[in-house]
This record gives C-alpha cells, sequence and structure tokens, in this order.
C-alpha cells in the first residue's frame, strides 16, 4: 500500500496532507476528502467499494460546503454576510468525529471555519446501514462579533459525474397530485421549488428521482431518490456545469427568506434524505419504505385504521341522527373507526359551508345538540373508535377568533385582504397562536377523551403575506412558521405519544418526511376517482409506503364498479367514504366481505416490499405487487384500464421478489361473488421468468392474486 501512495502522490492524485472521509451504508459509499488547503471535497457517491483505500485514486468532484464568494463559478449552497456587507466566506476543515446513535446507526459530525470571519458550519451526516439511506444537514453558527445574515442555506450539495442525467420530477395541482415528467439534464439549471408557505406541495413535490446515465427503470440502473425533510418552502437546484458535471443542491427555498443570526445563534437546516441503488428505481423505493417504517413515520410500524369518512355521505348537511346512522353503518361493515369531517363547529357563525366558523371549535349546537361526547358513546357502544377532521392553522374571516385577535391572521395591514377558499391563515410564528392551537387540540381531547384520531387539514396557502409579531423581520416569517408548527407537534406528541393523525392539506399538498415525525399516515388526494388514484398512488409509492397513503372508496366515477375502487383502495390505508343506503345488495354486501379480506392481506402491504410491476403511464394495464420479508406470502393487484380490442390475449405478469426454488399457490381473492378461486400452485422461478394471466381485453376490470408458500 506503500507503494501505491508513493505512485498516487506522484501523479497527483493523492495530495500528501489529503485526509478521507468515507461515509457508509451497507451498499452505498460518500467519500469526502480535506485538501492540502484544508478545503472539503467529496470524492465518490455509488456502489460501496470492498477495499476502502481505492477511494484514495478517485479525484475531487466539488467542494461540500460551497459559499458564495470562494472562487467558485457555479450555485453556491451559502450565501452569509454581516452587517458591513461582507459575502464571502471560505470554509475550511477544522475536524470530524464518528459516533453511534441511540438506534444503533452511525453519525459524522464535520466542523468547517472561516478563518477570518468566524463563522461555523457543522454537517452531520446519520446513515441506516441496513436501508442504504444518508440524511444530512447543516448547522451554521455565528461565531462573528454582529448578527449576520443568511441569504442561502441548503441542507446538502451533492456531486455527480455521469454520462447522462435524468430527473422524474412530481408536479401537479389539487386533485391532479404527483404528476411524474422525466426529462434529460443539460447544460444550465434546473429548479423544483415552492414559496407557497403552507400546503406547499400544492403544485411541487419535495422529492425527487435522479437517473444517471440512462432512463429511470425499475429493475436496473444507477438511480437516486432525494427528499427534504421540511414542511415548508423548499428548492432543488439541479446544475450541470460545462464539464457535464452535476451539481445537486437542497433545501429551504431562499425566496422572501433572509434570515438574521444574532451573535452565537445557530440556524439548523431541515434534513435532506436519500438513497442510492444500482438496481433501479424499485430498489430505491424499497430502500425509502423500509427506512420510514422503522425510523421516522410516527408509529411507522403499528397497525392502521379502518375507517368510514362522512364527508361525501353529508358534506356539511348532517345532523346527530345522520351521523349515528354512518356510525351504524361503520360497525355493520366492520371497520375500526368512524371520521367525523368539516361542519362539526361554529355556533355564532355556523360552519354550514366554508365561508365560516374557522378558528371556532366549539360543537355546533344545532347539529349536535349534545355535543361530540354523544358521539364518541355511540362508537364506543359499537366497539369502535371515533376520530374528527380539524385545521386549526385557519381561520375564516367571518369568526369569532377573528374578531377578538386580528392581529393573529397573516393579512396585510394596508390593503384589502384576498382570500383562498375563503380563509386566512394564522400566524404560526407568534407563541400566543402557537398556544391556541395546542389548547385547540388538548382542550378536544380533555372534554371528550374518546376522541382517538385527528385529520388535521390544512387547506391555504399564505396569502396576503405578512406577520403582526414579526414586526421589522417579515422575512423570517416562513421559517418561523414551520418552526412553530412544529413546536405544537412536538407538545402534542409528548403529551398525547399514541395518538394518531393524518396529515392533509387540501389532499396531498403536505408530504414530507419531517411531518410525518408526527403523523402516522397523509391524505393523497381529494381526488378519488379511482382511475386517477392508480397514477396518483403510483407516484407516492416512490416515496411513501402504503401504510402511509390514505385511500378511501367513494362514489368517484360511476362508470367503475365497486370492486374495482375496492381494490385500488386496498393498495394504501383504505377507508371508505360513502352513503351505503344508495348502493345495491349486492355491492354493500362486497364491501363487507371485502373489509375481511383487506385484514387478512393489509399486513403484506403495510410491512411488505413494494414491486411495481406495470406502469399505468406507459401502458393500458397496471399492476403492483407486496410481498413479506421471508418471501413466504404475496398479494398482486393487476387492473384493466383501457386496454383496445385485441384477438391477441395480453401478455403474462411477470412477478419479482420471489424465491426461485419455491413453490407458491396462487388464488384469486377479493371476487364479487365472494368465492375465491385457485389458479394453481407454481414455482417461484415460473412466475418470474413466465409470470400469471392477470390481465385480460375487458375495460376497468381489477383483480387481486394471494400467493402462499
Amino acid at each position: 500500500m506503500k507503494y501505491l501512495t508513493t505512485i498516487l502522490l506522484t501523479v497527483g492524485i493523492l495530495p500528501l496532507s489529503a485526509q478521507q472521509i468515507v461515509i457508509n451504508t451497507e451498499h452505498t459509499a460518500l467519500v469526502l476528502r480535506v485538501d492540502k488547503d484544508k478545503r472539503l471535497h467529496q470524492t465518490y457517491l455509488g456502489k460501496r467499494l470492498i477495499h476502502e483505500k481505492e477511494y484514495d485514486m478517485l479525484s475531487n468532484m466539488g467542494e461540500v460546503c460551497i459559499a458564495n464568494g470562494n472562487g467558485d463559478y457555479f450555485e453556491p449552497a451559502f450565501h452569509i454576510s454581516n452587517n458591513k456587507g461582507n459575502e464571502t466566506l471560505v470554509l475550511k476543515y477544522v475536524s470530524h468525529q464518528v459516533k453511534k446513535t441511540e438506534d444503533n446507526n452511525t453519525e459524522t459530525v464535520i466542523v468547517l471555519s472561516d478563518e477570518v470571519r468566524q463563522n461555523s458550519v457543522r454537517l452531520f451526516y446519520k446513515t441506516y446501514s441496513k436501508e442504504d439511506v444518508i440524511s444530512t444537514y447543516a448547522e451554521i453558527i455565528n461565531g462573528e462579533q454582529q448578527p449576520v445574515y443568511l441569504y442561502k442555506y441548503a441542507s446538502a450539495l451533492l456531486h455527480l459525474n455521469a454520462e447522462a442525467y435524468y430527473l422524474t420530477q412530481f408536479n401537479g395541482d389539487w386533485a391532479a397530485e404527483v404528476g411524474m415528467t422525466e426529462s434529460r439534464l443539460g447544460f444550465g439549471k434546473k429548479i423544483i421549488d415552492s414559496n407557497l408557505g403552507t400546503r406547499t406541495n400544492m403544485f411541487a413535490s419535495p422529492f425527487f428521482v435522479l437517473s444517471l446515465e440512462k432512463n429511470a427503470e425499475e429493475n436496473t440502473g444507477k438511480a437516486l431518490i432525494g427528499t427534504l425533510g421540511w414542511t415548508g418552502n423548499f428548492r432543488f437546484t439541479f446544475e450541470v456545469d460545462h464539464e457535464n458535471k452535476l451539481r445537486v443542491i437542497s433545501g429551504i427555498n431562499p425566496y422572501n427568506s433572509k434570515y438574521e443570526l444574532k451573535v452565537g445563534e445557530t440556524f439548523k437546516t431541515p434534513e435532506f434524505i436519500f438513497t442510492y441503488s444500482e438496481r433501479g428505481t424499485g430498489e430505491a423505493s424499497r430502500n425509502i419504505h423500509s427506512w420510514a417504517r422503522r425510523h421516522r413515520i410516527k408509529d411507522g410500524q403499528g397497525e392502521r385504521l379502518t375507517l368510514l369518512n362522512n364527508w361525501e355521505a353529508t358534506y356539511f348537511d348532517f345532523n346527530e341522527k345522520k351521523i349515528i346512522a354512518l356510525i351504524d353503518e361503520a360497525k355493520t361493515l366492520g371497520l375500526d373507526m368512524f371520521l367525523l369531517d368539516d361542519g362539526w363547529f361554529g355556533n355564532k357563525y355556523p360552519r354550514n359551508n366554508d365561508n365560516a366558523g374557522l378558528g371556532d371549535w366549539q360543537p355546533n349546537k344545532k347539529k349536535l345538540p349534545n355535543g361530540l361526547n354523544a358521539l364518541t358513546a355511540a362508537t364506543a357502544k359499537k366497539g369502535i373508535k371515533f376520530g374528527l377532521w380539524i385545521e386549526p392553522e385557519m381561520v375564516n374571516p367571518k369568526s369569532e377568533l377573528i374578531e377578538q385577535h386580528p392581529d393573529w391572521a397573516i393579512a396585510w395591514n394596508d390593503r384589502t385582504q384576498s382570500y383562498f377558499r375563503n380563509q386566512l391563515v394564522l400566524d404560526m410564528s407568534n407563541p400566543e397562536v402557537q398556544a391556541y392551537v395546542f389548547n385547540i387540540i388538548d382542550g378536544l381531547l380533555t372534554t371528550c377523551p374518546n376522541i382517538s384520531y385527528f385529520k388535521w387539514d390544512c387547506n391555504s396557502p399564505m396569502t396576503n403575506v405578512y406577520s403582526a409579531y414579526e414586526q421589522s423581520c417579515q422575512s423570517h416569517l416562513f421559517i418561523d412558521y414551520v418552526k412553530g408548527f412544529y413546536a405544537v407537534l412536538d407538545k402534542l406528541k409528548t403529551k398525547y405519544p399514541h395518538l394518531p393523525m393524518m396529515l392533509c392539506a387540501g389532499g396531498g399538498g403536505r408530504t414530507d418526511y419531517e411531518a410525518l415525525r408526527y403523523f402516522t399516515e397523509f391524505w393523497a388526494s381529494d381526488n378519488t376517482d379511482p382511475i386517477d388514484r392508480l397514477y396518483i398512488q403510483w407516484g407516492y409509492s416512490y416515496l411513501f409506503p402504503a401504510k402511509t397513503i390514505c385511500s378511501h372508496v367513494t362514489a368517484w366515477n360511476k362508470k367503475v364498479d365497486i370492486k374495482f375502487k375496492i381494490d385500488v383502495a386496498m393498495m394504501g390505508k383504505m377507508g371508505f367514504d360513502l352513503n351505503f343506503s344508495t348502493l345495491s345488495k349486492p355491492d354493500a354486501e362486497f364491501c363487507k366481505y371485502a373489509v375481511q379480506t383487506y385484514n387478512g392481506i393489509k399486513d403484506i402491504i403495510f410491512e411488505g416490499n413494494l414491486y411495481r410491476l406495470v406502469s399505468p403511464y406507459n401502458n393500458t394495464h397496471t399492476a403492483s405487487m407486496f410481498i413479506d420479508n421471508a418471501s413466504k406470502r404475496a398479494v398482486v393487484f393487476a387492473f384493466d384500464i383501457f386496454p383496445r380490442y385485441s384477438k391477441t390475449a395480453p401478455q403474462p405478469l411477470r412477478l419479482q421478489g420471489l424465491q426461485a426454488a419455491k413453490m407458491y399457490r396462487v388464488k384469486e381473492i377479493n371476487r364479487y361473488d365472494g368465492k375465491e378461486q385457485k389458479i394453481g400452485t407454481f414455482s417461484g422461478d415460473y412466475l418470474m421468468s413466465i409470470g400469471l394471466q392477470a390481465f385480460t381485453g375487458k375495460r376497468l376490470e381489477s383483480h387481486v392474486f394471494y400467493l402462499e408458500e
């Protein structure tokens, strides 16, 4: 090795003073190097090498902590100015340490400092070895004797070097979330960002897939999946330089977010979480899913509740009698919970539509004369749980709350307000508002302790952006709002550690892994059309395990039968949002049967490995498969969407993830006639090489297959 080092020094690859920092998971390595000038560079990101010393032969790819004014000609990760207007920051290596964390993973902490200005940055890299996931964030410390101003403060800067880069982004709108678009990156910058404040993911989701060398494929090729753990404005910058090298900068969106850091203060950026795979996007997704269940989602390895929601059955038009009748239906169906949605509150300004009542969280006496306790008593009598919809960060101009505290809303103070969905956003940067929001939930659970679940909604992005609380620091609002939101959730989680909650924001307007520390699941979209949901749930599956994706059976799309709708919903955390009195008797009976079927297989769906078999984006069919960790049991969902008429039978569906030598009994389950149909016994080799005849030439048909060793 001494001889090899001498050669490398001769050719100038390994500087005499170079120090390597290797950040490993089981199959992936991120390698950093300190050069002779104490600059920190990335030299590698990819498949973990067997011989660690061979990383020494790699060239520098670029600095890890590029700051404004330090001689780099492309997008920096940091831009920090002091009150003298000095905007140059040169960060150099001071020290690093590697330590074991409480969950038996590894964290590397690297300290960098500017020798002139005395500002420091600590870089944190936490590795989840078995899941092949790395999370990274930064802490910026003001060591000057004066305030400094943060204009840009990224969580991560990664360098990549490949012949070609293909970016898959996830964007859309209300009821059209996570539409997938893949494009090849060329010279220059591609930015994906949000500046909506709340409901930040309404147009763009805070995650991406990056494929190297070729278009993204499920089972082959180099793929990186990345996401930011931040329930606020975000930005991903992808910049290809003149040498065809790519840098990816991820973090809080600096738009209108200049942040003053006082003497001695520290600013912590959100986590950037990523996984790298050399076996396609499928493996990368399974890495993230496994990590999320074990290390991030609230009660990630626990149960989830099936439910009946009243929204599409009643909308705002209900009373106690109607709700108790729906509670009876939830019990008859064999569901775990009844969820009361919007419209249950407000007296001076009753919540009979979306124009009034938000902020006044007392039960409406006309609709619910006996309050919420009468409903929780009814659910308890039936042996099921009671859940409640709430939107505590929002307020209607027509409310008692706004009359009492007009300065609590984010609203202009010098011009006419504009409203989104007839509402304003409360100022969560204000500690008084934080206390108010906590007390809403705490008060409900105190006066009505049998509430077992909350659906926490957030329907409006920030409009009329001005904070009476922030006053001279208006550019702090977007960040301090999110910090205030987390402060409330931390307090609630401490007092009610086992309270399940659904993260909702006018559909999928909040889908990030920092919020999911506090929420057990999220509402994927207000669009419950089963055809659209095949695309929406396919998109979310790249980042989120099935148990987090709420999927309800509703009346949307009357051309699709109840079986197809239920089969789609089974691929997530299933619920119902139906008026069962409108269903035919056979359909109602099938719903009961389907709930029993789901209860028998949901452990595979929730805890198993997902294989996306056929994409709806490129085909007239689609299929997905879940298999348990022991490869003993599996569930396959197959859907005929709009196949064209053809005399040629559809090709068999080749399965994945099975053990080739094992034999599997296959049967079709969840059939409308209530009878399971035996298909046959096949080897894993046959099912993966030849396949299963899962598709038909018919439109809007669905089939569910159960495999058992």
